[in-house]
C-alpha cells in the first residue's frame, strides 16, 4: 500500500520504530472501517519514560468520575444531575448559629477571689445563680417532665380511689378504721439520703480544686461557726415528757359540748387559735394584725402582740411554750419572745401573703407557706432560710411538722397534699384525690393519719403509713376551713363555712354538729384533756365549749 499522502514512506518507517506500532497495517484497517462506514473509539495509553526512572502515579479527579467499565452516557448524566442537587443541598443548608462562649475567665476570677477572701458562702450563692442562669434553657423540658410525674401520680391515685367515690358514704369507715389501731403509737422511719454517685465521680475542675482546699483549709473555723450558727435536724428524736405535761384523754370520746362562754377579742375575723402546750392559756390571731394571750378560763387577756402591717393568718408556739411565732399577710414570719411581749427576729422571704408557720419539734426550725406557691423553712440560730420547697402549682395553704420528726405535710390550692423530707427539701410523696382547693391539712398526734378539708366541705382521711386514703365526707357545700383531731386521734373537729362546728367519731363514723357560731367558722381546737373546745369566727369572738 502506497504511502499516505503527504507523509514520505521513510518518515512513516522511521515513526513506526519509534512507537513500536505498524501503521501501515492500521491504516489499511482503518481504510476498510470507512469502506464499510463504521467508527469506533479505543483508549489509547501513551507513557513517556522517566527521566530519573521513575514512576509516577496518576490521580484521579474526585470531584468528578465515572467508574471504570461504565461509559453509558444516561449514567454520566444522572451522576452530574446528582452532584448538582447535592451541591444546592449544601447551599441551602441552615447553619445555626453558635452559642455565645461561656465567659469561663470571668467565672473563674470571681470563684478564686471568693475563695481567696474566705467568703464560702457567697461562693456557693453566686455558683447556684451562675448554674440557673446558664442552664434556663433546660427549665421547659424539666417542668414538662414534673407535670408528666405529678400526671401519673394523680391517675393512679384517683383509679385508688374509684372505689369510695361515692362521697359521704361513711357506713364502711367504723370496719376501715378498726384495722388503724387508734391509740397505739407509731414511730416514723428515717429518709435516708443517698448521694449522687455520677456528681461524686465527675472530673474536678481548677476552681473547684480551690474551692475543696480552702474549704479544707478552714474546715475547723468552720466547724466552730456552724456549731454556733447553722442547726442541724436531729435524728432518733423521742417525745420529751417534761414539755408536754398534759394527760392525753383516755375516757370515753365526747361529743355532747355545749356552749359555755363567749369572748369578744377582735375586732376583726379570728384566722387561728392554739393552745399552750402545759398551761392553760391560749393564743389567738386576727385579721385586725394582732395576736393576743389570753388565761383561761376567764378568757382575760395576758399579752397583745403589735408589730405586723396586715391581717394575721396563723400562729404556733415554741415546744418549750416560752416562744411564739407568727404568719401574716404582709409576707412575713415573725418570732416573739412571750416573757417580753416583743419581736425577736423576723423572717422575710415570701413574695406574697404568708398562710400558715409551724414549729419543729427541735425548737430550732420554723416553716411557713404562702400564696406565692413556695414553702420555706427557716433557721432560728443562723436567723436564715435554710431551704425553698418548690413544687405546688399554686398557694400552699397549710404546713406542718409530723410530730418529732424531719417530715412536712404541705396542703394547697391545686388540690394536692405533699410530703417533704426538710433535711433535703425533696418532695418525697403527693397525695391526690380532693377536687377542690384544700384549706387545711393535719396529722393525728400520733401520727398514723392525715386529715384534710378543702373548699366544698369535702373532709379526707388519709393513712400516712402506707399514703392512701381512708374515706372521704362530705359536709359541704360549705366549706371546710380547718381540721384538727383530739388529743386521741379518735375525734375529729371541722370548722366550716356555714358557722357548724362538725365532729366526726372515727371508731363509729357518725357525725355531731355544734350550733352556736352566728356567722362563718374559721378554726376549731381541743383542750388537752378533751374537756373543753375553742372556736373562732368571722366575727372576732371565740367561743368555749364544754
Amino acid at each position: 500500500m502506497a504511502a499516505k499522502e503527504g507523509m514520505p514512506a521513510s518518515a512513516l518507517r522511521v515513526l513506526e520504530e519509534a512507537l513500536g506500532m505498524d501503521l501501515t497495517a492500521a491504516g489499511d484497517t482503518a481504510e476498510a472501517v470507512a469502506a464499510e462506514g463504521a467508527y469506533y473509539l479505543e483508549q489509547v495509553t501513551i507513557t513517556e519514560a522517566s527521566e530519573d526512572d521513575y514512576e509516577y502515579e496518576e490521580i484521579p479527579d474526585d470531584n468528578f468520575s465515572i467508574p471504570e467499565g461504565e461509559e453509558d452516557l444516561a449514567k454520566a448524566i444522572q451522576m452530574v444531575q446528582e452532584q448538582a442537587t447535592d451541591t444546592q443541598i449544601l447551599e441551602q443548608k441552615t447553619v445555626l448559629p453558635s452559642k455565645q462562649p461561656i465567659p469561663e475567665v470571668i467565672e473563674d476570677f470571681l470563684c478564686n477571689f471568693l475563695i481567696k477572701m474566705g467568703m464560702t458562702r457567697t461562693l456557693d450563692c453566686f455558683q447556684s445563680e451562675w448554674l440557673k442562669l446558664h442552664y434556663a434553657s433546660y427549665e421547659p423540658a424539666i417542668r414538662v417532665l414534673h407535670e408528666k410525674h405529678h400526671a401519673l401520680l394523680k391517675q393512679k391515685m384517683l383509679t385508688s380511689l374509684e372505689r369510695d367515690r361515692a362521697v359521704g358514704q361513711i357506713s364502711g369507715l367504723q370496719a376501715t378504721l378498726k384495722h388503724m389501731e387508734v391509740g397505739h403509737n407509731y414511730q416514723a422511719s428515717e429518709i435516708r439520703v443517698v448521694p449522687n454517685s455520677e456528681k461524686e465521680n465527675a472530673p474536678e475542675g481548677p476552681t473547684q480544686k480551690g474551692l475543696r482546699e480552702a474549704r479544707e483549709k478552714n474546715k475547723d473555723k468552720t466547724k466552730i461557726k456552724n456549731n454556733t450558727k447553722d442547726s442541724e435536724f436531729p435524728t432518733n428524736m423521742q417525745r420529751n415528757p417534761n414539755l408536754y405535761l398534759c394527760k392525753e384523754n383516755i375516757g370515753p370520746a365526747k361529743f355532747d359540748y355545749k356552749l359555755n362562754n363567749i369572748f369578744r377579742l377582735h375586732e376583726l375575723p379570728v384566722s387561728c387559735i392554739i393552745l399552750h402546750p402545759r398551761k392553760d392559756i391560749l393564743v389567738t390571731c386576727g385579721e385586725d394584725r394582732l395576736w393576743k394571750l389570753v388565761g383561761l378560763p376567764k378568757g382575760n387577756v395576758l399579752l397583745t402582740g403589735f408589730g405586723h402591717t396586715d391581717w394575721l393568718s396563723n400562729c404556733c408556739f415554741h415546744p418549750s411554750g416560752n416562744k411564739l411565732a407568727t404568719s401574716s399577710g404582709d409576707t412575713t414570719v415573725k418570732l416573739w419572745d412571750l416573757s417580753k411581749g416583743n419581736c425577736i427576729l423576723t423572717f422575710e422571704g415570701h413574695s406574697h401573703a404568708v398562710w400558715s408557720c409551724t414549729w419543729h419539734s427541735c425548737g430550732d426550725f420554723v416553716a411557713s407557706s404562702s400564696l406565692d406557691t413556695t414553702s420555706k423553712i427557716w433557721d432560728v440560730n443562723s436567723e436564715r432560710c435554710r431551704c425553698t420547697l418548690y413544687g405546688h402549682t399554686d398557694s400552699v395553704n397549710s404546713i406542718e411538722f409530723f410530730p418529732c420528726s424531719n417530715t412536712l405535710l404541705t396542703g394547697s390550692a391545686d388540690k394536692s397534699l405533699s410530703i417533704w423530707d426538710a433535711r433535703t427539701g425533696n418532695c418525697e410523696q403527693s397525695l391526690y384525690g380532693h377536687m377542690h382547693s384544700i384549706n387545711d391539712a393535719t396529722f393525728t398526734p400520733r401520727g398514723h393519719m392525715i386529715a384534710s378539708c378543702d373548699a366544698c366541705g369535702v373532709t379526707k382521711l388519709w393513712d400516712f403509713r402506707k399514703l392512701l386514703p381512708i374515706v372521704s365526707i362530705d359536709i359541704g357545700p360549705s366549706p371546710g376551713n380547718e381540721v384538727n383531731f383530739d388529743s386521741s386521734g379518735r375525734v375529729l373537729a371541722q370548722a366550716s363555712g356555714s358557722g357548724v362546728i362538725h365532729l366526726l367519731d372515727l371508731k363509729s363514723g357518725q357525725i355531731h354538729k355544734l350550733m352556736g357560731h352566728e356567722s362563718e367558722a374559721h378554726t376549731v381546737v381541743f383542750s388537752h384533756d378533751g374537756e373543753y373546745l375553742f372556736s373562732g369566727g368571722s366575727d372576732g369572738t371565740v367561743r368555749t365549749w364544754s
